[in-house]
C-alpha cells in the first residue's frame, strides 16, 4: 500500500523539485537472517515496482536501514538483487540480513542521487560508503544587514543575509584567515548590540584590527569602501586589491600623510600574509575542488583541496567507512555526493580518475547549486599540477593513518590484555561528574573508538537525585540512567552503542557505585575499570586501575598505554568541567521572576527597570504593579495571584 516515507528528509536539498508521484512499499518478511528469505522479500517487492527512477532502502528484522541506492529504473534494479550467484559475497551478506524495503520515486535519477545521499548521511547504513565527517565546514560571512556589515565565521545552515565565502578546510583555517582580514580592512567582528552600546574604541582598534565604526572613527561611505574591497579580495580580485592599496599608501606618503600610509603599509603586510600562508597555490584556477583517491592495506582516503578566487583555503582528507569490496571510482563518487549535500559546489571539481556517473553527478550537483557544475580528469597545466599535489597529499595522509593505525591497534592489544578483557574494544565509554560542594552538578559522558574520539556521541546528565556533596550517588544516578535507556532501547545491543569497556575517574567508591548500580539492573557483562591517582595523589603516571572484584594494577610511568588511557580521563574532566561552567553560567543569569508562567524577557526586563530588584517586584502591590511601563492589570494580577496564592 502507498504511503508517504516516514524516512524523507523535512527539508532536503533540491526538494521542491521532487515529483509530487512518490510510493513506498513494505513487505515483511521472516526474521531469519538467511538468503531465501531476503530474497523472498526483495521479490515481493519487485512485484509492486514499475521501472521509474528513485531511491529503495533496505531494511533489516528491526526495520534498521541496511542500504541505500538509487536507480534509474527501480524495477529492474532491484531485480539484480534476486540474481545472487553474480553477486559479492558481501551483497550476499546484505541480501541474507533484509527483510522489507522501502521505496520512494522521484521524476528523474539526478533528483534520486541527491535524496539518495541524504539519506546515507541521515541513516548511515552499515552497507554504504559513509563519508565520516561529523563537524559542518566552516565559512566566512560578511553580513548584510547593517550599515557597518560585520566580518564573523560561520558553520551550518546559511540563512543570515550576506556573502558567504567558503568552505574552508577547518576551524584553524578560517580563523587565521578572519584575523588577518580584520588586519586588511578593519572591518568589524563585534555583534550588533555590542557595537549598539559602545561609547569609547574597543581594544580591535587600539591593535589595528577594526576601523571603529562604534564610535564614528570612520564613516558609513568609508567603510562601504573598505567592505567593497573585502568582497573583491575574497571573490578572487585579491591582486588588483593589492595594487589599489599600494598607490593609496604611496599617495598618502606622497602627501606627506606618514600616519595613514603606515596605517595602509600594514594593511599591504597583512594581505600579503594571507598569500604568504597557502602552502598550495590556485592562482590561475578560479574556484575548483581538486579531489584524489590513495587506497592501500585495505584504507581508503579522499584528498580535497578547496581553490577560491585561486586562493587556497585549506584542504582536508577524509578516510570514508565501509569500502571494502567497493571500486574505488564508485568509493569516490559516493564521496563527492555526501561532501556536496551539505557544502554547496564550485562550478569545476577535479578528480583523479574517470568516474562512470559523472554526467548523472554533474546533473544532479547543478540542479542542486542553480549553475552548471563539471567534474573533470586535468590533463595539463596549473589544474594538473594541483591534481598531482593532491595525489602526494593523499598518499602522505593514507601512510601517516596506516603508521598511526599500527601503533594505535598496538596499544590496543596492550590495553586489552592489561584490562583482561575478553576483546579489543570498539567502543569505550568514558564517566565523571563536576560540582561545587553537590550544587550544580553535572555528570559527563566521553566515547572514544578505533579511530578517535565519537564527540557527537558525548552525553551530559543534569544530576537530579543525588543530593549534597555524594560523589557516589551522582555516579550511580548517572550510570542508572544511562544504561536504563540502553536496555529500553536496545536490548539485543545490536545498534553498536553498547560499550565494550567502561572507564570511570575515580577509585574504590566510584567502582562499587557503578558496579552496584548495572548489577541492580541485571548487567553483569559490561567490563568495568575505574582510574584513579595513586598514594603520591596529583602526580600523574601513578595511576591505579581498580577491578570490579577489588583488585589493582598499575602501569610504568613511560607505558603508551597508560598515556592512552590518562587522555581518556583528561578529556571528561575537560568536558565534564565545561558542562558544570556553562550550568552556571546559566544559574547567574536566571531570575525568580522567570518562574512566573506568562512573563517573557520583555516584561521582566520592565519590571526590574521600574523596581530594582525582584524582591521589590514580590512586595509590590496590585496597584503598584499595575504603575509599571508595559503591565496591563492583566498581567499585573497574574504576578500578584503568583506571590499571594489565594490573597
Amino acid at each position: 500500500m502507498a504511503r508517504t516515507p516516514a524516512g524523507t528528509p523535512s527539508n532536503p536539498a533540491g526538494a521542491e523539485r521532487f515529483h509530487e508521484e512518490r510510493a513506498t512499499y513494505t513487505v515483511r518478511g521472516s526474521a531469519q537472517p538467511d538468503l531465501e528469505a531476503g530474497i523472498k522479500a526483495i521479490r515481493e517487492t519487485v512485484r509492486t515496482l514499475k521501472p521509474k527512477p528513485g531511491v529503495y532502502r533496505m531494511l533489516d528484522a528491526r526495520g534498521d536501514v541496511l542500504y541505500v541506492g538509487k536507480a534509474r529504473a527501480l524495477k529492474n534494479r532491484v531485480a539484480n538483487y534476486t540474481q545472487v550467484s553474480g553477486l559479492t559475497n558481501r551483497i550476499q551478506r546484505m541480501i541474507a540480513q533484509t527483510r522489507s524495503m522501502e521505496i520512494i520515486i522521484t521524476s528523474s535519477e539526478a533528483e534520486a542521487l541527491l535524496l539518495e545521499a541524504q539519506l546515507i548521511k541521515r541513516f548511515r547504513p552499515p552497507y554504504n560508503v559513509l563519508l565520516r565527517d561529523d563537524k559542518s565546514f566552516p565559512f566566512i560571512l560578511l553580513r548584510a544587514e547593517h550599515a557597518f556589515p560585520r566580518l564573523m565565521k560561520h558553520r551550518g545552515a546559511r540563512r543570515m543575509k550576506g556573502d558567504y565565502y567558503g568552505p574552508f578546510a577547518s576551524a584553524g583555517s578560517v580563523n587565521t584567515t578572519i584575523n588577518a582580514l580584520q588586519k586588511l580592512f578593519l572591518l568589524r567582528s563585534c555583534t550588533d548590540s555590542f557595537l549598539a552600546r559602545r561609547d569609547r574604541p574597543c581594544l580591535l582598534y587600539q591593535i589595528k584590527r577594526c576601523s571603529a565604526p562604534c564610535v564614528g572613527r570612520i564613516g558609513p561611505q568609508d567603510y562601504a569602501e573598505l567592505v567593497r574591497q573585502a568582497k573583491d579580495f575574497l571573490g578572487g580580485k585579491s591582486s588588483a586589491v593589492q595594487r589599489e592599496i599600494e598607490a593609496q599608501m604611496t599617495e598618502a606618503a606622497e602627501a606627506m600623510d606618514y600616519e595613514r600610509a603606515a596605517m595602509l603599509r600594514d594593511r599591504l603586510r597583512a594581505a600579503t600574509f594571507i598569500q604568504g600562508t597557502q602552502a598550495i597555490n590556485g592562482e590561475g584556477v578560479g574556484n575548483a575542488d581538486v579531489f584524489a583517491l590513495s587506497a592501500k592495506g585495505g584504507q581508503v582516503v579522499v584528498q580535497g583541496f578547496f581553490i577560491r578566487g585561486g586562493q587556497n583555503w585549506g584542504h582536508r582528507a577524509f578516510f570514508p567507512t565501509h569500502t571494502q569490496g567497493v571500486e574505488e571510482d564508485e568509493i569516490l563518487s559516493g564521496v563527492l555526493a555526501q561532501f556536496y549535500e551539505e557544502v554547496p559546489p564550485p562550478k569545476i571539481v577535479l578528480v583523479d580518475r574517470e568516474l562512470p556517473d559523472r554526467e548523472l553527478l554533474e546533473e544532479a550537483l547543478s540542479a542542486s547549486a542553480g549553475y552548471r557544475v563539471a567534474i573533470s580528469v586535468p590533463q595539463r597545466g596549473e589544474r594538473r599540477r594541483l591534481m598531482d599535489q593532491a595525489k602526494r597529499n593523499a598518499v602522505e595522509a593514507l601512510d601517516r593513518r596506516l603508521a598511526e593505525s599500527g601503533t594505535q591497534a598496538k596499544i590496543m592489544r596492550e590495553l586489552t590484555e592489561f584490562l583482561e578483557l575478553p576483546e579489543t574494544p570498539a567502543r569505550i565509554e568514558v564517566y565523571d561528574n563536576s560540582h561545587i560542594q553537590g550544587t550544580k552538578a553535572v555528570g559527563a559522558m566521553i566515547v572514544a573508538g578505533p579511530e578517535g574520539f565519537l564527540k557527537n556521541h558525548y552525553r551530559k546528565f543534569n544530576i537530579r537525585e543525588a543530593q549534597s556533596n555524594d560523589d557516589f550517588a551522582m555516579m550511580r544516578e548517572v550510570m542508572t540512567r544511562r544504561f536504563s535507556r540502553a536496555l529500553e532501547e536496545d536490548p539485543d545491543r545490536d545498534s553498536g552503542l553498547w560499550p565494550d569497556l567502561v572507564l570511570i575517574d575515580g577509585g574504590k567508591g566510584q567502582m562499587s557505585s557503578v558496579r552496584d548500580a548495572l548489577e541492580d539492573l541485571g548487567i553483569e557483562d559490561v567490563p568495568l575499570i575505574a582510574i584513579a591517582k595513586g598514594p603520591h595523589h596529583g602526580r600523574e603516571g601513578r595511576e591505579v586501575f581498580h577491578f570490579p572484584d577489588g583488585r589493582e594494577k598499575t602501569l610504568p610511568t613511560n607505558s603508551p598505554v597508560l598515556f592512552y588511557l590518562q587522555r581518556l580521563r583528561d578529556e571528561v574532566h575537560r568536558f565534564a568541567i565545561g558542562a558544570h561552567r556553562a550550568k552556571r553560567s546559566r544559574a547567574i543569569t536566571a531570575s525568580p521572576l522567570d518562574e512566573i508562567p506568562g512573563i517573557g524577557p520583555a516584561r521582566k526586563r520592565a519590571l526590574l527597570l521600574h523596581f530594582g530588584t525582584a524582591g521589590r517586584v514580590r512586595a509590590a502591590g496590585l496597584e503598584d504593579l499595575q504603575r509599571a511601563p508595559g503591565i496591563s492589570e492583566t498581567v499585573a494580577r497574574l504576578i500578584y495571584d503568583f506571590y499571594h496564592p489565594g490573597g
